[in-house]
């Protein structure tokens, strides 16, 4: 009985040194790890990113998609999730989550109607379709992300929560929506030139939309526990806190 109850304390210590879980909840309102990163590197029209009643609240106008990131760039195969509230969708747009962010780098998977992407030999929708989008590389380069995978999917719906989910291990992609797998496994092959993105942060993001964010959740060998990692950034999150009133 000793040899067992040392055995299961064994397992139970090693399964927690590999497969650790970080969970942000906004219970503190503190935003002060966070750095936006934005498409393209254009800061155009006005967004606010704010804690309202224990959930992050982004809004935009841009149809830009601005991604707002924390974590460790050191992080590599992982699982991240989250639950998101559309509170109203202004015009062509899209909900973003995204991982393995490291510098202006990152893959991403976005649920919407705009940006359109253009695969090569396509003609742009003259009626622009829903979809479920991951691409990866350079985050400031028109012409620098890659189309991973593309199929036609229904928006968010307004003032309901639903989650998002992508799990990066490996060259392997996979993106869910409300539990259902709708794009992958997909190799994350970046374009010819573009350094492997391994490991890196995490995102959330949107664009033309005001949404809610909350019950992050990132799990992985490289995670620590119940929030215990440490994050210098080198400069605080930087934004236009604006009056929702605007929007």
């Amino acid at each position: 009985m000793k040899l067992i109850i040392v055995g299961l304390s064994v397992f139970l210590f090693t399964s927690s040194v590999w497969a650790g879980k970080f969970l942000e909840k906004f219970d503190r309102g503190d935003l002060e790890v966070w750095q936006e990163l934005m498409w393209l590197d254009l800061d155009i029209g006005q967004t606010s990113w704010e804690v309202i009643d224990g959930a992050l609240e982004g809004a935009t106008r841009s149809a830009l998609i601005r991604l707002l990131t924390m974590g460790d760039e050191r992080w590599s195969n992982y699982d991240f999730e989250f639950d998101v509230k559309p509170l109203k969708k202004h015009d062509h747009g899209n909900i973003t989550i995204a991982a393995r962010i490291k510098g202006n780098r990152t893959i991403v998977c976005i649920i919407g109607d705009g940006p359109q992407f253009v695969k090569v030999g396509e003609a742009i929708p003259p009626v622009p379709e829903s979809m479920a989008t991951c691409m990866g590389g350079n985050f400031h380069n028109r012409n620098g992300m890659r189309i991973l995978a593309q199929e036609p999917s229904p928006l968010l719906k307004l003032n309901r929560w639903s989650n998002l989910k992508m799990s990066v291990h490996g060259d392997n992609l996979t993106f869910w929506i409300n539990g259902k797998t709708v794009l992958g496994p997909v190799v994350m092959q970046l374009k010819e030139g573009t350094p492997p993105l391994s490991t890196g942060k995490i995102g959330v993001g949107l664009a033309s939309y005001i949404a809610r964010f909350d019950n992050l959740a990132i799990t992985g060998g490289s995670i620590r526990d119940n929030g215990g990692f440490s994050v210098s950034p080198r400069a605080k999150l930087t934004t236009t806190w604006a009056s929702l009133k605007q929007f």
